[in-house]
Order: structure tokens, then sequence, then C-alpha cells
């Protein structure tokens, strides 16, 4: 039986990572700068752009306490991703085993989302953190079904194809998050004294990413029947188990060999690592830009949009280069790549040319390209790390495996803001924050490289080319 990928089913199914990244990249360009601003205000009496002015280095002190609530968001969730994607895989309900938590969790969190920069405009540090923790409660709800659901009804070996198709669709969604950054400037609010009309600023973007976020949903359960679906493609999964690419075959109750556990520990711990790197870069290059290159806001979405359109070029090509190179090269390829770029960064400083009304610096074209070049390297990681794990499980275990990786980078994301913030107050040094991710890079490259193996999967019942991005018969 020849395999072939159905290009409009995994299309829809990319709405569920739309709606992920488009909230995702919200919460993450805005919420540290906030954190940021009320820490500063309750700690020293004054706002972030006062201190910026007056006593940059007190803005370095309070970047530990930032980090503690990044990543106590991300304790939670690496409690519950597990739990969620173990209950869903035991569930049977008329609209899929997936679906009845991707809609609860998705109306839940867009409901709670646009309350986050209302509670921070009323300086009300409480009601905030507890409306961040409630839209991480239930967007864990969502996410670990909503990723769970590509490998439950596509072929394992199509896995890394269909995750470069849905990665995109979910950078679209990051995209949009972005261009609401560019137009609607965090930096034009938090740069100022006199807030009071100026709460549109920040509460556009998180109505607007609640909104798109139901709606990607609304399309995702209109289109996608899972029961109906993996009804008709059981004989396609059952030969997708006999081509994947593992050591040893798994069974739906049987034990998971010792080569198969070598593998996925190999892997979630070289995970942990490049998730440690890269999401220190996410939860702090918003400051970084405003408080250390003294830019606009608007540039840290220019650099978020260089970084997604490689990202997409990653993402379209990591599944034919996985074909010819396996999956361990591909990820390796990409983690030397990102580290080349944030080894470049390091060495990145102020301009010192005022261009802004805010006296803002003229922004060093040289994070453009950086910024891309990671982005593309992390796409490659991505693209084929996540299939690889699920290859390493039966089908009625996908949710409970996709809970495990998740699981790995919701640690490293749950270590790293509080780390680095501790390692900023300590150094007063922002320019640490590129070399804090190189160095993590560096060493999740060596333990990929030296503890997975490269297996390719079984080629004889492929489709090749373009035949296997038809749609099925």
């Amino acid at each position: 039986m020849k395999l072939k990928l159905n290009m409009k089913r995994t299309f829809l199914i990319g709405f569920a990572f739309f709606g992920i990244l488009l909230l995702w990249q919200v919460y993450d360009s805005w919420c540290p700068t906030f954190l940021t601003d009320i820490f500063a205000g309750k700690m020293y009496g004054l706002t972030s752009a006062e201190l910026k002015i007056s006593d940059p280095g007190k803005i370095l002190n309070v970047q530990w306490l930032v980090g503690i609530i990044m990543a106590c968001d991300n304790l939670a969730a690496l409690i519950l991703l597990p739990i969620f994607g173990n209950i869903s895989d035991k569930t049977k309900s008329p609209i899929g085993k997936r679906m009845p938590f991707i809609l609860i969790g998705t109306f839940v969190s867009a409901i709670a989302f646009p309350f986050i920069p209302l509670l921070f405009h009323n300086n009300n540090i409480a009601g905030m953190v507890v409306m961040m923790l409630i839209v991480l409660i239930f967007m864990m709800m969502y996410r670990n079904p909503a990723v769970a659901l590509m490998p439950d009804i596509t072929p394992k070996p199509l896995r890394a194809k269909a995750n470069g198709i849905i990665n995109i669709m979910g950078y679209l969604g990051g995209g949009a998050a972005t261009a609401l950054g560019i137009f609607l400037k965090l930096s034009d609010y938090i740069n100022v004294t006199d807030r009071a009309d100026k709460l549109w600023i920040i509460e556009a973007p998180f109505i607007i990413a609640s909104i798109l976020m139901v709606i990607s949903t609304l399309v995702l359960f209109f289109t996608i029947k899972e029961n109906k679906i993996e009804k008709e493609i059981r004989d396609e999964l059952e030969e997708g188990e006999r081509q994947a690419a593992i050591a040893t075959p798994v069974t739906d109750d049987g034990p998971m060999s010792k080569a198969n556990r070598q593998m996925l520990l190999a892997i979630l711990g070289a995970e942990f690592l490049w998730f440690m790197a890269d999401n220190a870069v996410r939860t702090y290059q918003g400051n970084y830009i405003i408080y250390y290159i003294n830019s606009s806001s608007s540039n840290t979405m220019l650099m978020t949009i260089a970084s997604g359109l490689a990202s997409a070029v990653g993402f379209a090509f990591a599944g034919i280069i996985a074909d010819k190179i396996g999956r361990k090269w591909t990820v390796s390829a990409g983690l030397i790549i990102s580290f080349a770029a944030l080894f470049a960064m390091i060495f990145v400083t102020p301009t010192g040319i005022v261009t802004g009304a805010n006296g803002e610096f003229s922004f060093p074209f040289f994070l453009y390209i950086t910024s891309a070049i990671e982005g593309f390297g992390m796409a490659l990681v991505h693209n084929c790390s996540f299939p690889m794990v699920v290859e390493l499980c039966s089908s009625n275990k996908i949710g409970k495996f996709t809970g495990y990786y998740y699981a790995s980078s919701m640690a490293a994301q749950t270590v790293t803001p509080i780390l680095l913030g501790f390692i900023f107050m300590r150094s007063g040094a922002w320019g640490v924050l590129p070399i804090y991710a190189t160095i993590l890079t560096a060493l999740s490259a060596l333990v990929f490289l030296f503890f997975v193996k490269n297996i390719k999967a079984n080629k004889f019942g492929n489709a090749k080319g373009l035949e296997a991005f038809g749609a099925d018969d």
C-alpha cells in the first residue's frame, strides 16, 4: 500500500496550531513586559519607563520575579499536559476523543484572555496573575489534544511532512499576533507616564487574538470529524506502523523496549535543553529590545516576523530533508544553525543613535538576520522531533507521549525564566541573554548527536514526489 498525505485534511488540522501560536505569541510578547512594569511600580514606586531613565539597573533586579511568574505558569503546564493527554487517550464521545477538550479549552481561554491587560492597566497584579493562570490551565486542556490530533489520523512515515504543514499554519497564527504588535506598539504604552487613555493599545491585541482563536477552533470542529476519519484510514494507519522509523516494533499493551526507551529519554533530554535556550529568548526578547537595545517594541515584532518567515521555509522543507538524511541529522543541523545565530547575537550592542520620539535608539539590523537564521534552524528541530517521540508509541498512547514531549518542554520553560532572571540580577547585564541561549543550544546539539540514533522509515510503500501530497481516494 502506498502512503500519501491528505493535504486538505492536514491543512484543516493546522487551524488548531493557528490558535495555539496566536495566543502564545500575544502572551509571550506582552506579559513579561506587563510584569516588569508592575513589579517596578510595586518595588520602587516608579514605572519601568521612569526607571529606564533614572536607574536602569533596577529593571534587571525585577526580572527574577518576572521569571518566577512566567515559570509558575509553565509548572502548571508541566503537570497538566500529561494529565490531559492521558485522559483524552481514553475519552470516547460522539465528536471524538480530542475535540471536547479543544472546545472547552478554547472558549474558556478566549473569555479570560482579554482580562489580563485590563487588570494590568488597573495595577491589579494578583488579579492579572490569576487570570494568566486560568488561561494557561485551559490552554493546556486545548493544547495537548490539539497537537495529538495530527498523529491520530496520520500514518507514521508521513508525520514529518504533516508536522511541517500544521506548523506553517501555526506560524500564520503567530504572524497575525505579530502584526498586531507592529501597529499597536507596547512601547507606546510602557514608555509614557500618563496611560489613562491608552488602554486600547494593550487591550486590542488580546481581544482580537481571542476572536481569531474561537474562529479557528470552529473551523476545526466543523471540518474534522475524528471518529469518521479514523475508521476511513484504519488500514493506512496499520501500514504506517509497519513502516515506522523505530528500533523495535511497538504494541498496544506490551512494555516499551529498552532501545526505544533509550531513544525517548535522549530526545526528551536534548529537547529540555533546546527549549531552555529558545524559551529564554522568547520570554525576555521584548524586554531585551525595550530596556537594553532601547528601541521600539515594534522591532521585536519585526524580528518575530523574520523568524516566522524563515521558520515557514524550514517547516516546508524539513520533511523532505528528513527523507533524505534522516530525522536525527535534520534536527542536529537545525541545532547547529541555531547555535551559530545565537552566537552571532552575542556581539550585538545598542547603537546609541537616537531616532524615536521617546529617546529610542535606532535598531541594529543584524538582529533581524540572526532571528531569521535561528527561526529556520529551530523549525528543522521542531518539525522532526515531535514525530520522533510519537513514533515510539502505539496509536492508543499518542496523547500520553504528546504529554511527555510537552512535559519536557514545559519543564525547561519552568526552569529557564527563573534561572535567567537570577543571572540578570547577579550580572547586571542584558547581554547574558544570547550567551545563555548559545551554551544551552550547544549542549542540546551534543546530546542529540551522541545519544540519538538515526533510523530511517522503510520506503517500500511510500508514494513518491508530489504524489505523496495528493488527496485521499
